[in-house]
């Protein structure tokens, strides 16, 4: 993983005066050509190194220069702790850990007290989430196409991408790269991701913009809803809507109106209220619940041979 390297590169060059890129490289187990380009990205993050040709020469930090915690407060140090945390509960190694015990023991004046902030970001498919990220980060450092095999509300396709982002949103995990097949932009859900590999063939770094992760723009709501709950229904609405999305009626029920982004998804969040809800607009809601109602009687009507 790339950002473990980074680390691990500036931890030596603080501790070493002076170090060779084959050292760093065999060290890493990397070529050559991938601790110049983190030396490349070390610089830029704004960190002073030099390197010098000829013999005695290397790579090491400019003199004077260190780490400076100052500018940090505890508030900060429990922040970072805290994105710590979330990484390691979908790493599926224990390096978030092993950094945490490093921070926290050369911070102990920064970090104390109890955690006041947790974040869990696994799911019931850690097992098989953290291999993909890991792939995922693998190709995106090296340059390499990635190929999968994408399950998708259309039906089933083969997908070869340049890998260019790893996205956390809507509480899903996501990769953002350049389509072969679409010839644009694409964001894959990890999940419905199978088959990932990463291909011997790599890629030149498109200058790719960062993805607009707005709801408004991936998800546009023009579809206009219109129904009535139950009453013990008020804290699902909450949940997933808040406190401003239904008013009461006279008889107790919610009226609920929000715009909505998939017919499908629609008629499927329905599915989920049961007989708590009824349906007003719009009428092709209706008539698909009711279609699906009349073949759920023939199916469960039927008597068992």
């Amino acid at each position: 993983m790339k950002i473990d390297r980074l680390i691990g590169i500036l931890s030596i060059l603080l501790q070493k005066e002076k170090i060779t890129a084959p050292e760093l490289a065999e060290h890493f187990e990397v070529s050559r050509r991938t601790i110049n380009r983190d030396i490349e990205d070390l610089c830029k993050a704004g960190i002073p190194i030099q390197t010098t040709q000829g013999v005695g020469g290397g790579i090491s930090i400019m003199s004077g220069y260190r780490l400076d915690r100052t500018i940090l407060t505890s508030r900060d140090m429990q922040m970072i702790m805290a994105g710590l945390r979330s990484l390691d509960s979908v790493s599926g190694s224990s390096y978030y850990s092993q950094l945490m015990e490093k921070i926290q023991a050369g911070s102990s004046e920064l970090v104390s007290g109890k955690e006041s902030i947790l974040i869990d970001l696994s799911s019931w498919y850690k097992a098989s989430l953290a291999p993909k990220i890991s792939m995922i980060q693998d190709a995106i450092e090296n340059r390499q196409l990635l190929k999968f095999r994408y399950f998708a509300p259309s039906g089933e396709s083969e997908r070869t991408i340049e890998p260019y982002y790893i996205v956390f949103k809507w509480t899903s995990w996501y990769v953002y790269g350049w389509c072969l097949k679409r010839k644009d932009y694409r964001l894959f859900k990890l999940n419905r991701m199978d088959n990932v590999k990463i291909t011997d063939k790599t890629f030149e770094c498109r200058s790719v913009p960062l993805p607009d992760m707005s709801a408004e723009l991936l998800y546009p709501r023009n579809i206009r809803v219109k129904a009535l709950f139950e009453p013990d229904m008020k804290w699902r609405l909450v949940e997933e809507f808040g406190t401003k999305c239904y008013s009461e009626t006279k008889d107790g029920k919610l009226l609920f109106i929000e715009d909505y982004s998939d017919m499908d998804n629609l008629v499927s969040w329905m599915l989920t209220f049961g007989d708590k809800v009824e349906v007003l607009e719009p009428v092709e809601v209706r008539e698909r619940l009711k279609e699906m109602a009349d073949n759920m009687i023939k199916r469960y009507g039927r008597k068992k041979k």
